[in-house]
């Protein structure tokens, strides 16, 4: 009797042992149900979408929000042991900046790959757009016709003397068109440009792209270079004044005979050292998708990277246009001699 005890008291801790080998096996083998992710993006829907993407995974979004020199210093020096599973960020020069950096991985996905055209993204799948701003001409209705108006290049000419209004050469968006007149038209073209852009100038560059649109209201030039995304928040903001100063500008998009309109992203890449790689590139996939590209159209004024995703209505009341293809690694190609020839030219 006492013989039997003792077998099946063994038995018993064979199959207990058995059991939480299997179980330890299987946490081994299952990835973690989270994904770190550095954002320089700090909007409400991008919250949304983060807690929709866990409602359909389970897998949990960490986010630390700061500057992009910010999240990038801060990924360079946790090194190999940063916790950082996916860098977003605004604007294809950092997003190359960062690649230059050694902060990100290639990554290859087939549904990336054929939602994002080729433009969009980084040629080894360092980093990917997820929502497009273009850079266009927002004009005084009152005082300017959109016939007066045709490219980028027309803005050096001498009828717009003293009427233009433009933020600082320190601005990444102004870095990235200089940088995509570069890679179009060359160094020589590109300092001549902006020196006579300089020269046109109706002040010195100050404030953000919504201050010349409302410098533009309060006569102090009549045509402004910006980001559409900033003409949506002025018309849906809280403030009447911002609403009015919307309101009483048009908004052309620069050479559509030619090349076609200036456009950056904001995009994301996979980090150098994701302990969660499969959950990173899950969760770029679906930033992507037509369902999560559906609501940054809806919520955010920016326009869609997904071609089966149509703009917002308020962004297709300005039109449709036609966008420069030229590939958005051109822009942080060219970062270094933009910066350098405003600095030559006094684009302050």
């Amino acid at each position: 009797m006492k013989k039997n005890i003792l077998i099946a008291l063994a038995t018993i801790g064979v199959l207990t042992s058995c059991k939480n080998e299997t179980k330890e096996s299987k946490n081994k083998e299952e990835p973690l149900k989270e994904v770190n992710v550095y954002t320089h993006r700090h909007y409400p829907t991008d919250q949304k979408l983060f807690a929709q993407f866990k409602k359909q995974t389970g897998i949990r979004v960490n986010v630390v929000n700061a500057s992009a020199d910010e999240l990038m210093q801060k990924m360079i020096q946790e090194g190999e042991q940063s916790p950082a599973d996916v860098l977003i960020t605004v604007d294809a020069g950092r997003l190359v900046n960062a690649t230059d950096n050694n902060l990100l991985q290639p990554i290859f996905s087939e549904i990336l790959n054929t939602i994002i055209p080729e433009h969009l993204r980084a040629e080894n799948g360092e980093w990917y757009g997820l929502t497009k701003r273009a850079r266009v001409i927002a004009y005084a209705k009152d005082r300017v016709q959109p016939d007066e108006l045709s490219t980028y290049e027309n803005l050096a000419n001498a009828d717009w003397k003293g009427k233009i209004l433009v933020r600082s050469s320190g601005n990444i968006y102004n870095q990235s068109l200089m940088a995509s007149i570069i890679a179009n038209n060359g160094k020589e073209a590109a300092k001549a440009w902006a020196e006579k852009v300089v020269s046109n100038m109706a002040r010195s560059p100050k404030g953000n792209d919504r201050d010349q649109v409302k410098a533009v209201v309060a006569g102090k030039g009549d045509i402004a270079i910006v980001n559409t995304y900033y003409i949506g928040k002025l018309l849906n903001s809280k403030d009447p004044v911002e609403v009015k100063a919307g309101e009483r500008v048009g908004i052309f998009f620069p050479n559509q005979k030619g090349r076609g309109t200036h456009i950056n992203i904001s995009g994301a890449g996979v980090a150098k050292y994701a302990p969660n790689k499969e959950n990173a590139i899950a969760f770029i996939e679906f930033l992507a998708s037509k369902e999560a590209q559906e609501v940054f159209a809806k919520a955010n004024y920016e326009y869609p990277v997904n071609p089966a995703v149509s703009a917002s209505p308020l962004l297709m009341s300005w039109g449709t246009f036609k966008e420069d293809s030229l590939s958005l690694s051109e822009l942080g190609k060219n970062n270094k001699s933009a910066v350098l020839l405003f600095d030559i030219v006094g684009w302050k």
